[in-house]
């Protein structure tokens, strides 16, 4: 797994100022959740990317109903850190709330170019209210009309997580209220410093998710604020997996904590690998970010700086970087940044940043969920795969759209065919590439490359 840094401490330019921030050693000097089983696959048979295109995500921190995070949590953080500038700003200046009418619009604009991501919920903001309940400041109806709009805007083209309970106060779970104590040690961006089991990550996961639930939002997997679980990831890679499928039916649980940075790889992982041989493993996918957030920060007050995403001819920036890398393109920001206080700049500059992609990359590129790439990667690397001549046989755990798969060949004189449980499918040839689709097929020099849904147990795909 490529190393991983804490996104504050790529925000700030370098993992050694995660330690100034919050008082850790770099995290990467600390054990990786463990990778599991994995099964056999030829390798004259590959899994590439999704249509043979680049996967792009947009993954959004901080946001949830109603509440302006960057107003709420500064004070709480003062409290805790009193000497550092970023919690000195004048929050009493910022407004509130993020209203509505905003989500409205940026839903209805990403819908329209068809921009797909992680949208966070945190169910108790900065201690505020719980969505499940009431929001003090905000009338019931206003909350349960928030949490619809998300319900009927967002979630079509959305994954909902949890971004812990508070993302402020840890909570004592057998009460409700944050802990008396405010110290690094009773801060979720911080927590735990002490070591937990997975059972007791868990737990406090488990929390947040039932929040959720209650207010009629599925959850296939969580966001961590800042630097939870940063001594404990092998366990915290676990107890997701535990606490999203404990409350949720979820096949294939995922999770966003970490940032990476110059040439490491942008791919998800899949950890804690386990159960293979039953058909039905269980596992973690771990989904990073490639860039910092160069919008408006999760105070909301800060100057966009779009041109570090791309710049208006997408000639340069760390996602186009990432792009022409071959690389997939997931890239971060924090909600309030986006609303930057009422101005909207963060807003107009990721629009300019969207649009500048897709006027150079549009055929190259695929919009996906996390939930979707989640499953994808699950299904490329847990899928065994053997092949005996012009037969190749495939073994996945999961139902998957979309699986591209490229096979080495020297001829082949008639359509590729999908065989499953008696059931065959020809599929239909295209020219390029970027023309695949699910049932098509094109020829390469020396391969062809094919693109269906597989579906679980085992599949043929014979060439001829």
């Amino acid at each position: 797994m490529a190393a991983g840094i804490n996104r504050r401490a790529f925000l700030a330019g370098t993992a050694a100022a995660a330690a100034t921030l919050h008082g850790w050693r770099s995290p990467s000097v600390f054990a990786q959740a463990p990778p599991g089983e994995r099964p056999q696959q030829d390798d004259s048979a590959r899994i590439v990317f999704p249509r043979a295109r680049l996967p792009l995500t947009f993954i959004i921190d901080d946001s949830t109903c109603l509440v302006n995070m960057g107003h709420f949590c500064i004070p709480q953080f003062h409290a805790c850190y009193p000497d550092r500038p970023v919690y000195q700003k004048p929050w009493q200046t910022f407004p509130r709330e993020i209203p509505d009418l905003f989500v409205r619009e940026f839903g209805e604009w990403c819908a329209s170019r068809g921009v797909k991501g992680k949208y966070s919920i945190v169910p108790y903001p900065a201690c505020t209210g719980w969505l499940d309940r009431e929001l003090p400041g905000w009338s019931r109806k206003d909350l349960q009309n928030s949490l619809q709009l998300v319900r009927d805007l967002m979630l079509p083209n959305w994954d909902i997580h949890p971004e812990m309970i508070t993302h402020t106060r840890v909570i004592d779970l057998k009460t409700g209220r944050p802990l008396e104590e405010i110290s690094p040690a009773t801060m979720e961006n911080s927590w735990p410093r002490q070591p937990q089991s997975v059972d007791q990550i868990a737990e406090y996961l488990a929390y947040a998710l039932r929040i959720l639930r209650n207010c009629g939002l599925p959850c296939e997997g969580i966001t961590t604020p800042g630097g939870f679980g940063n001594l404990v990831k092998p366990e915290l890679s676990l107890a997701v997996q535990q606490a999203v499928r404990d409350v949720f039916p979820v096949e294939i649980p995922h999770y966003f904590k970490y940032v990476i940075d110059g040439d490491g790889s942008t791919e998800p992982t899949l950890e804690h690998v386990s159960g293979l041989a039953g058909g039905s493993p269980n596992l973690t996918v771990n989904i990073p970010a490639g860039t910092g957030d160069w919008f408006g920060g999760w105070e909301g007050d800060v100057e966009p700086r779009p041109d570090l995403y791309a710049d208006a001819e997408a000639t340069s920036g760390r996602l186009v970087e990432l792009l022409l890398r071959g690389q997939p393109g997931f890239f971060l920001c924090h909600w309030p940044g986006m609303y930057s206080n009422g101005t909207r700049t963060g807003f107009r500059a990721f629009q300019r940043v969207v649009d500048s992609i897709h006027a150079r990359f549009r055929d190259r590129i695929l919009w996906m969920k996390l939930s979707e790439i989640a499953r994808y990667w699950a299904t490329r690397e847990l899928t065994a795969i053997r092949r005996q001549a012009d037969r190749v046989e495939l073994e996945s755990p999961f139902e998957c759209p979309d699986l591209t798969l490229s096979c080495t060949t020297q001829r082949i004189s008639a359509p590729p065919v999908i065989s499953w449980m008696g059931e065959q499918q020809s599929l239909r040839e295209v020219q390029r590439k970027q023309d695949l689709v699910s049932g098509t097929w094109v020829r390469e020099e020396d391969a062809v490359v094919v693109c269906f849904d597989i579906r679980k147990g085992r599949t043929e795909l014979l060439l001829s």
